[in-house]
């Protein structure tokens, strides 16, 4: 028997629930208690170490720039370029995750981007500047989706969006343990066997990921019926609650059919939308730190942790609230108006207190769109053409993380400021909350 039991029809649909069904509903969420320590920790180690590798660059840049003579531009499209990578190889590589399983699949996608990113040391140029972050997208390509796509087969979606809040909030973990330990890294081993801080950065910090790499495979369990650490009942209960979901979604996708969809190019807008911001502001945060008077690559590190610290502190209590309601939408939309509010108020204070406030109310607001915003998608998609939705949405959505950097870094070099970088960022933010606006509510609150 389920652990649920639960009669939905009858005019006894309306009576309190029995102990025997409060019981049911406590067991079914113990369960679930269960998978998610089992699951969340080494997932979100392993998305702090993937976006460790992504963004540090950014700290890089302060030595790196000025030793290999590269400018705002050349450093800004270096940063994007990575996502021309992971644009192109995004859809192939969820493909083959789909095939395969998440396990094997994200280990070779760890392991990968670990090797890509400890070469890095060995940059000279621009160009080679340029082929190792298209590499380490291309290496990198199909990870998140993969765990997202992963997460909704041991998620139902009404648990969802505290879960890949929970996952995502590695985002600001690695920026509060990541800044501080690039800047030490930097300062601690330039000259080091002849090498610059920079190079040992790269080389040391990507350890995490070949770890963490061999970690999935030993470790992960494709979906409940493999799991040998739950028992009959509660794999029974978690699939029952599972297959409830399905009930009143949208026909399953065909994988061609998914690039007719007009709700998917909806979901790929405002995701690219938000990801302009929180890759302007992830990218930039060191020379924006920089700009308002913090020196030494210690303090920037410090400093550049502060925002950060916001966000993790905000992001799991709104996905929380936003799945005990089961509203979707303005859960997202406030943050994100917020967010736009903290870049614009950042680029017009006047001293460090006042924009590192208004950046870590930035911080706060962008980063807390990311994992509200997968709720939305996957509340409608399902069947085959799933994996595949995802991956086109996030590979679409991530083309902001090319257009984003390099549009802040021409318009740095083109104006001398930072200003009408942090203005365009709040544009986009508020044109994605028009979009997710217009997005019907029954589509997506479930």
């Amino acid at each position: 028997m389920s652990l649920r039991g639960r009669a939905i029809t009858g005019p006894s649909a309306f009576a309190e629930p029995s102990q025997a069904q409060r019981a049911g509903d406590a067991a079914v969420n113990a369960s679930y208690r269960k998978v998610f320590w089992h699951l969340m920790p080494l997932l979100m180690l392993c998305y702090v170490a993937a976006y460790l590798d992504r963004v540090n660059v950014g700290f890089a840049k302060l030595q790196m720039s000025q030793q290999l003579n590269f400018s705002e531009t050349v450093y800004g499209f270096g940063a994007g370029i990575f996502f021309v990578g992971y644009f192109l190889f995004e859809i192939p590589s969820s493909v083959v995750l789909n095939k395969i399983g998440a396990r094997i699949w994200l280990s070779r996608i760890m392991l990968t981007w670990g090797v890509v990113s400890g070469s890095f040391m060995f940059v000279h140029n621009a160009p080679v500047f340029y082929i190792m972050r298209f590499l380490l997208g291309a290496a990198e390509a199909g990870f998140y989706p993969g765990i997202i796509l992963y997460l909704t087969a041991w998620f139902p979606a009404h648990r969802r969006a505290k879960v890949i809040a929970v996952f995502m909030s590695a985002i600001p973990v690695a920026g509060i343990f990541g800044n501080p330990l690039s800047g030490e890294i930097m300062d601690g081993t330039d000259g080091l066997l002849g090498l610059a801080g920079w190079q040992w950065m790269f080389l040391i910090e990507a350890v995490p990921a070949i770890v963490a790499g061999l970690a999935l495979y030993l470790c992960l369990d494709n979906r409940p019926a493999d799991a040998k650490w739950l028992t009959a009942a509660e794999k029974s209960a978690m699939e029952e609650e599972l297959a409830q979901e399905q009930v009143g979604k949208h026909s399953p996708l065909s994988l061609g059919s998914v690039f007719r969809d007009g709700r998917i190019w909806l979901m790929s807008f405002i995701y690219f939308a938000f990801v302009t911001g929180q890759y302007g502001l992830t990218f930039w945060m060191p020379t924006l730190v920089r700009s308002i008077g913090v020196t030494g690559n210690g303090g920037i590190g410090l400093v550049s942790a502060i925002p950060f610290i916001s966000a993790a502190l905000v992001m799991v209590p709104i996905g929380w609230s936003a799945d005990r309601n089961r509203e979707r939408r303005w859960h997202l939309i406030v943050p994100a108006l917020l967010g736009a509010i903290g870049f614009v108020m950042a680029a017009s204070g006047t001293n460090i207190v006042i924009s590192m406030g208004f950046l870590s109310l930035a911080a706060a607001g962008v980063l807390t769109c990311a994992p509200l915003f997968w709720s939305l998608p996957t509340a409608f998609l399902t069947g085959a053409g799933a994996s595949t939705g995802i991956a086109l949405i996030n590979s679409v959505g991530n083309l902001a993380g090319f257009a984003s950097p390099y549009m802040i870094g021409a318009l740095r070099d083109f104006t001398g400021q930072s200003q009408a970088g942090m203005y365009a960022l709040a544009l986009m933010l508020v044109l994605g909350s028009i979009a997710v606006f217009l997005t019907p509510p029954r589509l997506v609150n479930r």
